[in-house]
C-alpha cells in the first residue's frame, strides 16, 4: 500500500507522460508496466536518473547547467521561427544575446567559479529566470545591463563611414 500523496504524484506524472507520448516513449513504458506490474512512472524516473547520471559523469555540473540553459530555449526558438508572432522572436533573440554574453563572461572568469558555493545551481536558477515566460528576465537584463553599455558603441560604429583613399 502506497501513501496517498505518492499515488497522487504518480497520477500527475502519468498524466504528463500521456500528454507527450512520443517524447516520453509512453507505449514502451505502458508495455513495461504490463510486464512487471510496476507503475510506468517508476521506469520513467529510472530512465531520467540514468540519463542524468551519464551526463553528469561525462561533464559534471557544468555540462548539466549548460544543457539546462540551452535545451528549452533552443526548442522554443525553433518554434518561434515558425510562428507568425514577432514578439516571441524578440524574446528568444534577446535571450540568446544574454546567453552569449554570460557564456563569454563565465569563460573568462572561470577561475571564480570554484570560489562561489553552489555556482551551478545559482546558474540554473538564473537561466530559468531568464527564459521563464512568467518573468522574461532576459528582456530586463538586456534593457538594464547590456543595452546601456553596447548601444553607444554600435551607434558610433554606424555613424562612422569608411573614408575612401585618395589615389
Amino acid at each position: 500500500m502506497t501513501h496517498p500523496q505518492v499515488e497522487q504524484v504518480i497520477r500527475k506524472v502519468d498524466q504528463f507522460l500521456a500528454a507527450y507520448p512520443t517524447a516520453c516513449q509512453y507505449d514502451r513504458l505502458r508495455d513495461l508496466e504490463k510486464k512487471t506490474g510496476q507503475p510506468k512512472v517508476y521506469f520513467f524516473f529510472a530512465a531520467v536518473t540514468l540519463i542524468s547520471s551519464i551526463v553528469y559523469g561525462l561533464g559534471g555540473m557544468k555540462l548539466m547547467s549548460d544543457i539546462f540553459a540551452f535545451a528549452y530555449p533552443a526548442y522554443m526558438s525553433f518554434k518561434a521561427i515558425d510562428s507568425a508572432d514577432p514578439t516571441d522572436d524578440t524574446q528568444w533573440l534577446t535571450y540568446w544575446v544574454v546567453f552569449a554574453l554570460f557564456s563569454i563572461v563565465e569563460n573568462v572568469m572561470s577561475f571564480l567559479v570554484t570560489w562561489i558555493p553552489f555556482y551551478y545551481l545559482i546558474k540554473c536558477c538564473f537561466f530559468a529566470w531568464l527564459y521563464h515566460p512568467k518573468f522574461m528576465g532576459a528582456g530586463l537584463v538586456y534593457k538594464q545591463v547590456i543595452k546601456p553599455f553596447v548601444m553607444p558603441y554600435l551607434q558610433a560604429f554606424e555613424h562612422e563611414k569608411p573614408q575612401k583613399k585618395e589615389e
